[in-house]
């Protein structure tokens, strides 16, 4: 049994309220679920990527990569970058949506947070965009073909543990950050460059999974505020930039 991973009404941190630095369906949906789902207040900072606002001198002082998102945490001496470090930050400053420090539970949680984060996440980062790696091109398409049968594989080894834990969630009955990151990843793995070679078909206890996230109010006022529309995991659409025609 997980312990203080409940959703719950999360205090205001001790001075200040976060503040979100995102663009729609970047990896700030991620965080963006997470905040929802703990119902703790924010400011959303938009990134203007049409612009390359995340290369700016501005933006490069939050994150020097030049990546999204970005989350400004009161307290901290600085910004935290890294969908998985803002992850755990959270979890651990709110006690809910992961397992308690020194529960049994812990080991468990933290590697799938990494698996996710280092390995599923990262490959499909590349894979959206191999051009970055390799001459656009034949050798590009290779690329991207060789690493959706790896992320076919991660998808392969959550469905697994979900079967594992007894489900309905990746840690079993309880709800945990884990499951909207997983649920992210599925998203962007059926739209982005891959389309049409992955499916949540053949992961079932995924699909249920995300199935039953759609569901959630909270998910529904995430997306809604990143302008996801419709069925955002299990039949997911491209988001629409503003500034650009559908």
């Amino acid at each position: 049994m997980l312990t203080s991973t409940t959703p719950k009404r999360s205090d205001k941190p001790a001075a200040g309220t976060y503040r979100l630095h995102g663009s729609p369906d970047s990896a700030n949906l991620v965080v963006r679920l997470v905040l929802e789902e703990m119902e703790t207040p924010y400011q959303y900072v938009p990134v203007d990527r049409l612009r390359s606002e995340q290369n700016s001198e501005a933006y490069l002082k939050l994150n020097p990569q030049g990546l999204i998102p970005v989350l400004e945490v009161p307290g901290q001496d600085a910004p935290l970058f890294e969908t998985g470090a803002i992850l755990l930050h959270l979890v651990e400053t709110h006690g809910c949506l992961g397992p308690a420090v020194g529960s049994l539970e812990r080991g468990r949680f933290l590697k799938w947070l990494f698996f996710i984060s280092n390995t599923l996440h990262s490959e499909l980062r590349i894979s959206f965009k191999p051009y970055k790696y390799v001459a656009e091109g034949r050798a590009a398409e290779d690329l991207s073909d060789g690493l959706i049968l790896r992320i076919a594989r991660s998808f392969d080894l959550l469905d697994r543990e979900i079967w594992a834990s007894g489900g309905p969630y990746l840690m079993g009955q309880e709800l945990t950050c884990l499951d909207h990151y997983a649920a992210c990843c599925a998203r962007w793995a059926q739209i982005y460059r891959n389309d049409g070679k992955w499916a949540p078909l053949g992961t079932p206890y995924l699909k249920r999974m995300i199935e039953e996230l759609e569901d959630r109010p909270a998910v529904n006022r995430a997306c809604s505020l990143e302008g996801i529309k419709g069925l955002p995991f299990s039949e997911p659409k491209p988001v629409t930039l503003p500034g650009t025609t559908a």
